[in-house]
């Protein structure tokens, strides 16, 4: 409660009436309301110090010479309170160390603060502007799912009404044999009554037929001179003739007089007949009707499950996932600019992107090496790695590598055909860089070449080679796919009458000349996979033009990059790969281990035009045996499908189920 006066002495305001200091009848103990009305009487009983009356008055000039309508106008408050402050720690000389660290700690807080503050702005914009692209996104999909759930509702009131219009012409149907029933029964009943007058009128007929053989013989007695014995045999055998006529009469009506007239049974066998089909006929179209009308049912059942399942995993992967990168910032970082990012990113996702950027990143760290470290001399390295000591980097550009790996397979493939026999890539490899390059700079080629092949992804050429030097592939799957290639090439050129290198690609009555081509080098694939192709061969076309300039789909750059068309029929041969052992695997069913037997039996189901050298080959490759070795040991199923994915494994024929014009691409 002591303040300074202006000479620098204490100044005991509030003092108290004996001229004593505050502390010396204060009571810690007692209540803060009696403290606080004594203090206030004191207040009112005695005036301030000058200095404290000098602090208060410029304190009030400068708040009220500050404009606090602008932004900062805390800021600007706060400053006269900070001078007040320090007018009062210069004066306090004794408490002034005390009061600066005071004053230094709200300081340091204070600028914490502002710089927390000035951190989160941009954070508040980015999550209200992500909040905002999300809000869109739902809204854009409930819009989708509320279209699709109309249109099923549409579907769902038409084989409503489509099962109405049936159930209606099911009665009707059923009120025409009621009505034939009705009809046959009437006819029934007259056939019965007229049976029935037969039996009377036949009666009435033997009545009257006694009566004139009485009246007969009554005339008979009376005739004179006749003879007794005479007429007495002659009615004897009369009257058994009668017996025998009556009872063959008899007889005949007791046999036939059920039978109606050959004419009208034949007249309604034939009307029951034709009412019998019909009946037939409009059951058997009923029962395909209901049919349908369940496996309808059905189809809605499980499309409302996986629409279901779809906004279940809708909601989960919009919960966790994260906002899509910005591909176009690399374009700042990449060398070339946004042309070159451009180049190197059409047409690829976002998982190819990021093969894309490490690539880029990683030869650009290449330059910077100048030696690579050994591997050294184990049996696990490689043979073309098996170095002590450190190896100079050649620092290779893409194309001198593509170039070198080029001639590696040229001359590989010119050794082979001398001498008939597979020779393996990585011995290959090397004695091909001691050859060329001599003993001693052989290891720099070939850590240099290494290097390049593994980091370079994205080129055909670097990882095709580098995947088959691994192992991670089968060589024959290169071979395949240059095979499938120079085929369609020999198509092409056969279909080209004149020799000008150019197909037409659009014929408005039947196949072109060019889609008749491909189909004819791949008659396995679908019309959509060749269709794929057309497309990829006419990217640089405009929508009138119809030419393709067939020569220059097969053409690849200075670096080894091919057209997009070699690069769809590679990643068709890979799709359609996939799906052959998908196939392979589901007729295999819950096996987890397989024999030679089994996997072949295998492979004739899903594949009955294989033949037994091909079908040997694919069982070597599962195995890792010889052809002519012996059948071995069971493998999991796993493992041969991995041994069977690395080598050059293709359907032979069509698919039972689809037939010739399949195409076994990835669902």
């Amino acid at each position: 409660s002591f303040q300074l006066s202006a000479r620098g002495h204490w100044s005991t305001w509030p003092a108290f009436p004996s001229g004593q200091t505050v502390l010396r009848n204060h009571k810690p103990c007692c209540a803060p309301e009696e403290r606080q009305s004594s203090n206030k009487q004191a207040l009112l009983t005695f005036p301030k110090p000058r200095y404290l009356e000098k602090l208060e008055s410029y304190l009030r000039k400068e708040l009220q010479s500050l404009d606090l309508t602008k932004k900062n106008s805390q800021e600007l408050k706060l400053q006269p309170y900070r001078e007040i402050f320090e007018f009062f720690i210069d004066n306090f000389k004794t408490y002034k160390p005390l009061l600066s660290a005071i004053k230094k700690e709200y300081e340091v807080t204070l600028a914490h603060q502002r710089k927390t503050i000035r951190a989160l702005e941009p954070l508040k914009a980015m999550v209200t502007t992500v909040s905002e692209e999300c809000t869109r996104q739902i809204l854009a999909l409930q819009e989708k799912e509320k279209d699709e759930i109309n249109m099923l509702k549409q579907e769902k009131q038409h084989l409503l009404k489509f099962i109405d219009n049936m159930k209606e012409e099911n009665n009707s149907l059923q009120t025409q044999v009621e009505h034939l029933q009705t009809s046959v029964a009437e006819e029934y009943a007259r056939y019965l009554n007229e049976y029935g007058a037969r039996k009377l009128l036949l009666a009435k007929l033997n009545d009257m037929h006694n009566e004139r053989l009485d009246m007969t013989r009554h005339q008979a007695q009376d005739v004179k001179g006749e003879d007794v014995v005479k007429l007495t045999l002659a009615l004897k055998i009369a009257r058994q003739d009668l017996t025998k006529a009556q009872v063959k009469l008899n007889t005949v009506i007791a046999d036939y007089g059920d039978v109606v007239p050959r004419r009208d049974f034949e007249s309604l066998e034939k009307k029951y007949s034709d009412l019998l089909q019909e009946m037939k006929t409009l059951q058997k179209d009923f029962d395909q009707l209901h049919k349908e009308y369940e496996t309808l049912l059905e189809s809605h059942r499980e499309t409302a499950e996986e629409r279901d399942n779809f906004c279940a995993e809708l909601q989960r992967v919009q919960h966790n996932c994260t906002p899509r990168p910005n591909w176009a910032k690399c374009s700042e970082v990449i060398p070339g600019g946004a042309d070159r990012w451009g180049c190197l990113a059409e047409e690829k996702t976002s998982d190819q992107l990021v093969d894309v950027l490490l690539e880029e990143i990683g030869t650009g760290a290449l330059k910077e090496i100048n030696v690579f470290p050994g591997w050294g001399k184990g049996d696990k390295v490689p043979v073309y790695l098996r170095h002590e000591g450190e190896v100079k980097n050649k620092k290779l550009t893409k194309k001198d590598v593509v170039n070198i790996l080029k001639d590696v397979w040229k001359e590989k493939i010119a050794l082979e055909q001398q001498t008939g026999k597979r020779s393996s890539l990585p011995e290959f490899f090397l004695s091909y860089l001691q050859k060329k390059y001599g003993d001693a700079a052989a290891m720099e080629w070939s850590y240099t070449l290494y290097e390049n092949m593994r980091l370079c992804r994205s080129n055909h050429v670097l990882s095709s080679f580098y995947a088959i030097l691994t192992g991670k592939v089968g060589e024959e799957q290169y071979h395949g796919q240059n095979q499938l290639i120079s085929n369609l090439q020999k198509e092409l050129a056969a279909c080209d009458s004149s020799n000008s290198g150019s197909l037409t690609s659009q014929h408005p009555c039947c196949l072109s000349p060019y889609s008749m081509a491909v189909r004819e080098a791949f008659p396995l694939k679908r019309k959509e996979s060749i269709q794929e192709l057309v497309d990829a061969s006419r990217y640089k076309l405009d929508s009138t033009e119809d030419l393709i300039d067939y020569i220059s789909l097969f053409k690849e750059d200075e670096e080894g990059n091919a057209e997009p068309f070699v690069a769809k029929l590679r990643s068709q041969y890979v799709r359609e790969k996939h799906e052959y052992l998908r196939q392979l695997k589901n007729k295999l069913g819950d096996l987890t281990e397989v024999n030679a037997d089994d996997l072949k039996t295998a492979f004739c189901r899903i594949d009955p035009n294989i033949d037994d050298q091909t079908l040997d080959t694919y069982i070597g490759l599962a195995y890792q045996v010889r052809r002519e070795q012996p059948d071995q040991e069971v493998v999991p199923v796993e493992t041969a499908l991995e041994r069977l994915l690395a080598g050059d494994v293709r359907r032979v024929g069509p698919s039972p189920r689809e037939g010739s014009t399949a195409d076994f691409e990835g669902e």
